[in-house]
């Protein structure tokens, strides 16, 4: 069977990675793709018509549709629509992760653990609020924006700032139009990714994302520098009351909602001195906390997807390896800012896992094209290991103007 994953980054690279693997498996593309993609197709994710008439051309058997926009936009609907199965939430589920207001109001109405918050459509009324509201807080535009819509602000002048950057600015386009404003939490981060079919729900390993741009978790927010699996604060203890308090209640509220969820259902989660909370919902691998997890898998995650998309997903063996993994992003210089692309890039060990991110083919030469370029991943049977394999496989990958943080995972091993 013929497999289309939909998207272009790291990712996505790490999905085309795993879906091989299966014996079912023919040939993989992947649209955009990427430099490193073999079977890379040049349609854009958000062309939806030339998504679906590639599908139906080449006969594809199975589409993963990866990022977030085709998702939001309705893609899995047009898929299926033509008789094409997929793994992904149709546009009605996915809008847990295309508004922000929208998973908050859920939250609030099914009484799913989450940070206090307030929702605004007209600026005057966000801007008053802001201006005397407890400090630090977070500013987060409604919709879409790549991981960088969210602010955390110290000042009341910074609040006010991103509520006019997303607000009047248009920092973030039509995303910005309405903004959430939350209660700062405090205490480590989670993200479980899981696999679910709507009523049956398997979490995956658990890992930890380093979403800032510089060491010390300064600077500003990032899609994610770097990422280590399993996160050694999410216990068995609170894994199980995630299960109860949030996995399970949100599962049923989606559909009590008539936006039965199947796909890979993202929970973005802060471990508070309360107890753990929602930060955020995402309809589909994290990115790069993918890079981490699907490495660990040791089960066959074609035969995981078709099971979610047929219902029954009870049936799937489930199985992830006990050890230990970590991905450190190399980034073009002025990340997440302004950067230069089309920047030369030499590899030169091929046994190093390397998922290709902003990477493109031009003629012949592989080069920079975006702002994560690529991730260099580890496994090792501890994350000390992991870790020191990972920053050790740097040296094989160069560009001019390479950055990337040095202290990924240094507080998970810490434990502060």
């Amino acid at each position: 069977m013929d497999i289309l994953v939909v998207g272009g980054g790291g990712r996505e690279s790490a999905l085309v990675s795993s879906l091989q693997k299966s014996r079912d498996v023919g040939i993989v593309y992947c649209a955009p793709g990427n430099g490193g993609i073999a079977h890379s197709v040049p349609i854009q994710a958000m062309e939806l018509d030339k998504l679906v008439g590639f599908a139906l051309e080449k006969g594809i058997g199975f589409v993963v549709v990866a990022s977030d926009d085709p998702l939001v936009a309705g893609l899995v609907d047009r898929m299926e629509g033509k008789g094409i199965p997929c793994f992904g939430p149709d546009q009605k589920a996915a809008l847990i992760e295309g508004s922000k207001a929208f998973s908050k109001d859920l939250m609030s109405r099914y009484h799913i653990p989450t940070a206090r918050y307030r929702v605004f459509t007209e600026v005057e009324q966000a801007l008053a609020f802001v201006s005397s509201c407890p400090l630090p807080t977070v500013v987060k535009a409604d919709g879409l924006a790549l991981g960088k819509g969210v602010v955390v602000a110290f000042s009341h002048n910074e609040a006010q700032k991103a509520v006019l950057d997303a607000m009047v600015n248009h920092r973030f386009g039509r995303s910005g139009a309405t903004v959430v404003i939350e209660e700062f939490l405090e205490g480590p981060e989670v993200s479980v990714l899981s696999f679910t079919d709507g009523r049956t729900l398997v979490p995956m390993v658990s890992s930890m994302d380093h979403k800032r741009a510089y060491e010390g978790d300064t600077g500003p927010n990032t899609g994610g520098m770097g990422t280590i699996a399993p996160n050694p604060f999410y216990t068995p203890e609170i894994a199980k009351e995630c299960m109860q308090s949030i996995f399970l209640p949100t599962l049923r509220a989606m559909e009590h909602e008539g936006r039965l969820f199947k796909g890979c259902l993202y929970f973005g989660l802060m471990l508070t001195q309360a107890g753990p909370k929602v930060i955020e919902y995402n309809c589909r691998f994290g990115d790069p906390e993918a890079q981490v997890v699907l490495p660990l898998l040791k089960s066959d995650l074609l035969t995981i997807m078709r099971h979610v998309h047929e219902g029954v997903l009870s049936s799937s063996d489930v199985v992830f390896s006990s050890d230990s993994a970590c991905c450190v992003v190399l980034a073009s210089g002025g990340y997440p800012l302004s950067y230069e692309k089309h920047k030369e890039i030499t590899i030169t060990d091929n046994n190093a896992l390397l998922f290709h991110a902003g990477t493109s083919l031009v003629d012949g030469r592989l080069v920079t094209s975006g702002g994560r370029v690529m991730d260099v991943v580890a496994t090792a049977p501890t994350l000390s290991e992991a870790i020191g394999k990972a920053y050790g496989n740097i040296a094989s990958v160069h560009f001019e103007n390479m950055q990337y943080r040095r202290d990924i995972g240094q507080k998970a091993l810490t434990g502060r």
